[in-house]
């Protein structure tokens, strides 16, 4: 498949863009090539797409279920007795839901930790964007659970790994929801097959807490002393984490990911961006869930990140625009060791196009201001993933169809909960 935009700014210049079998061939001006297919750059500009480095993408179906509680309530008295309903075919339709609300927003690769991963799994296939799928791993502390995730895990593992687009990553939710058997099990699964391991890490206070009085250590510095820590993991929140905590994050290599919308929902607490960012620590952003945000739209993380940092820092100056699009984009593709979040030729074509007529995007004194304060999901014209258009004069193929099923579903979902 070839594609060819023409007359399409990049940076500060205008220029025709040639993509050939899902990467980006040929940038320049006049570009001659019989593509098979031919975008009309014109009052648009080409960014690289996001990446959403957390978040639970069947949620869209618990969009505004449960508001306005604190996390352990929200969990374990609405969100996991609503969850223990859910079927494949509900998943299923929920991600089919998400894809199509991040494709609208300009996002083509999510991180995802949820239940029945074949059905996350078949509907990211079918929409043609990049994911990091990984199955909740849940035991409580219970060996018959333990030896059935374990078991779980290895099936998953040997049917799912191996996609084009699709990364297996393992998904422990937290400290406090799995056993520290588990946790050295599944870091050396992760260890023995290459894999990546996506947690939640210091959410709440609660958990730094039930952490001391059980083990006599902070979650980081629990992790560490079970031999968790590495460059392959992925640690979602991290607000609680204290300054040998973050040094001990910067010394493994582990990659964090931030959640501003979700943790100020919840009132989870403030992320120390600064004392991260000065470890250089290496910093993603990611949505959540729909039922802790309540969308997929990463141009307001970006904006809800850089303005939390200044307010809590009472700094205007910290996490400013440009780092707050890098956290959004190429921060995510090195968190995943993906070969793309930015345009140049031989990078993975993941790329958006974003209409420069929005009324939020004019003036233009500064695009990249303009995108991470002014900007919204509807300002992306278009959204194209692995050299695929999949969204074009924000249209997508079939969301209708995603819609109407889903608003069916919703009156079904009722009569069964």
């Amino acid at each position: 498949m070839s594609i060819l935009i023409k007359e399409v700014l990049l940076e500060d210049r205008l220029v025709d863009v040639l993509i050939q079998d899902g990467k980006f061939s040929r940038i320049g001006p006049d570009i001659e090539y019989p593509a098979q297919q031919v975008l009309d750059g014109k009052d648009k500009a080409i960014l690289p797409s996001f990446v959403n480095s957390h978040t639970h993408a069947a949620m869209t179906l618990l969009r505004g279920y449960a508001d306005d509680l604190d996390l352990h309530t929200w969990l374990n008295n609405y969100i996991w007795p609503f969850e223990a309903r859910l079927t494949f075919d509900d998943v299923y339709l929920g991600t089919k839901l998400a894809c199509l609300e991040m494709i609208k927003s300009g996002t083509t690769f999510f991180c995802d930790m949820y239940w029945h991963m074949p059905a996350t799994f078949k509907a990211v296939s079918e929409m043609g964007i990049r994911a990091s799928l990984s199955s909740v791993f849940i035991d409580f502390n219970d060996p018959k659970q333990a030896k059935k995730f374990r078991s779980r895990t290895r099936q998953f593992f040997k049917e799912h790994n191996g996609h084009e687009r699709i990364l297996f990553t393992l998904g422990p939710h937290g400290i406090y929801t799995v056993s520290q058997e588990s946790l050295v099990w599944l870091s050396t699964f992760a260890r023995e097959n290459d894999l990546l391991v996506h947690i939640h890490v210091a959410e709440t206070e609660k958990e730094v807490q039930d952490c001391l009085q059980a083990h006599g250590l902070r979650p980081v510095e629990y992790l560490e002393s079970i031999g968790f820590l590495g460059p392959n993991i992925i640690a979602c929140h991290c607000i609680w984490v204290s300054e040998p905590e973050m040094d001990l994050l910067a010394e493994y290599g582990v990659k964090v990911v931030h959640n501003p919308v979700s943790n100020m929902k919840l009132a989870s607490g403030v992320f120390p961006y600064r004392m991260m960012r000065q470890r250089d620590i290496c910093i993603g952003l990611g949505t959540d869930g729909c039922s802790s945000n309540n969308n997929l739209d990463m141009f307001q993380e970006m904006k809800f990140a850089a303005l939390l940092a200044k307010s809590s820092c009472m700094d205007p100056t910290i996490f400013p625009a440009q780092e707050a699009l890098e956290c959004a984009t190429i921060n995510g593709a090195h968190i995943f060791d993906l070969d793309c979040g930015s345009i140049a030729p031989g990078k993975q074509a993941d790329c958006i196009l974003v209409d420069l007529n929005n009324p939020m995007l004019i003036p233009r004194h500064n695009l990249v201001s303009n995108l991470v304060f002014s900007a919204e999901g509807p300002c992306v014209d278009s959204t194209i993933c692995n050299g695929r258009v999949l969204m074009h004069e924000r249209k997508v193929q079939g969301e209708e169809e995603i819609i109407a099923e889903v608003k069916s579903w919703e009156q079904r979902i009722k009569k069964r909960v």
